[in-house]
């Protein structure tokens, strides 16, 4: 388990290398349960074949019509510290999830938010429910994100819009470190928790945390949730949670498997929806065949040493390989680290601790792992092994030509 330190690492990401590479693992890269089933983990081992057809698409940046703000962060009705707070962070204008959702969220209405990453939803959330606090320490808030690297950035997020005589104390509860650190923290007054839903499972059955005190509830990256097949544990939470609550329904998509749970977890919900088109038309994608004969190590390299070739994120497909391209990089002269479910949770910090001050030049991580992590200017995207599904591309894909700048997409293909 961990609990989140109130430390912000400065982000430095220049000329980085990223990697990810999806993991599978019996209790899953969050630290929970683990409620894969074999039939689960056999299918998430092997892709499904995509016409390679799809890899290839020009790039067609499009004016998206100009978004009209309805407020400015001055304008809402909350604590005048939190403006203050806002204001000295040179924060103004809200983004449109911001704009749309934290009105209603004041209000007290549930709501479901569909916003991609990287969109502000997680300020969207926070800041009207810490409002909620300072105006009445007795409402307690629990959000449950599917990965540990989300539920850090969460608490981060939580740290830089509050000062320490507000009084307001969170625990981040995520496999990793001992339980007896964990078991401590909750038996202070939280009135924020953040965690995974197989560690607060863990917890709510060792009675160190219970559920029905929550008069908040939000599901944050719901769809990824389902997707590692979390949807049993998050059903299993939500039956013991208090019936009058507000429940809050984050996710980039609501499709026919999330539409079920977030009708049973939610009441009379609003929906709001900012989700920008599937395949980014801003990314340039194309697909590099290899040969045989060839080293997808040494063509690899190569492209890492073309000039506009400044920050990257590479997929593949085990955490073994993850180890094995970290190294083959690092003896190529980059300096690497590999980041997956296999790693304590204290070597996961520093690893992205050193990604974001630049001391790593490559991070080599899995998909679960990397999921919660919002890397701006990202120049490439490189499948080093082809993604299980469209579904999966289109999300690795998406980590670049963003904030109006083109991207570039390339897929290994094996001749």
């Amino acid at each position: 388990m961990y609990i989140c330190v109130r430390e912000l690492a400065r982000a430095d990401t220049l000329h980085t290398l990223y990697i990810i590479m999806p993991t599978f693992s019996r209790r899953g890269s969050s630290g929970g349960r683990g409620r894969f089933s074999n039939n689960r983990s056999r299918a998430n081992r092997f892709s499904t074949h995509i016409d390679h057809s799809m890899y290839v698409k020009k790039a067609e940046p499009q004016v998206e019509k100009e978004y009209v703000n309805k407020h400015q962060f001055a304008d809402f009705d909350v604590h005048p510290v939190l403006k203050n707070i806002l204001a000295e962070r040179g924060f103004t204008t809200p983004s449109p999830i911001q704009d749309q959702t934290i009105p209603l969220i004041i209000e007290g209405r549930d709501v479901i938010g569909l916003a991609n990453t990287g969109t502000g939803k997680t300020l969207a959330f926070l800041l009207p429910l810490v409002d909620k606090v300072l105006r009445d320490p007795i409402n307690k808030v629990l959000v449950v994100a599917p990965t540990r690297e989300l539920a850090l950035q969460i608490e981060e997020e939580l740290i830089k819009i509050t000062l320490r005589d507000m009084h307001i104390f969170s625990t981040c509860c995520v496999g990793g470190s001992p339980i007896s650190r964990q078991l401590q923290r909750l038996r202070m007054n939280n009135q924020f928790i953040i965690g995974t839903p197989g560690r607060l499972m863990d917890l709510a059955e060792r009675g160190a945390l219970n559920l029905s005190e929550f008069n908040h509830i939000i599901l944050d990256e719901a769809d990824h949730m389902v997707d590692m097949g979390f949807i049993d544990d998050i059903r299993w939470i939500i039956e013991r949670l208090k019936p009058e609550r507000q429940s809050l329904f984050f996710s980039a998509t609501l499709d026919r498997k999330l539409e079920p749970l977030a009708h049973s977890f939610l009441k009379d919900p609003i929906t709001v929806s900012v989700v920008n088109s599937a395949t980014s038309n801003n990314v340039n994608q194309d697909v590099v065949h290899i040969g045989r004969d060839e080293n997808k190590m040494e063509v690899l390299v190569k492209i890492l040493e073309q000039e506009n070739v400044n920050k990257v994120l590479i997929f593949g497909n085990t955490k073994m390989m993850a180890d094995r391209i970290a190294d083959g990089l690092f003896r190529a002269g980059f300096r690497a680290g590999a980041l997956h479910g296999d790693k304590r949770l204290s070597q996961r910090k520093q690893i992205l601790g050193d990604f974001k001050r630049g001391d790593l030049d490559v991070l080599v991580a899995t998909d679960v792992a990397a999921r919660g992590i919002d890397i701006p200017a990202v120049s490439h995207v490189i499948n080093y092994d082809e993604p299980q599904n469209f579904d999966y591309y289109v999300h690795r894909i998406g980590r670049t030509g963003r904030g109006g700048a083109t991207g570039q997409a390339l897929t290994f293909v094996q001749k």
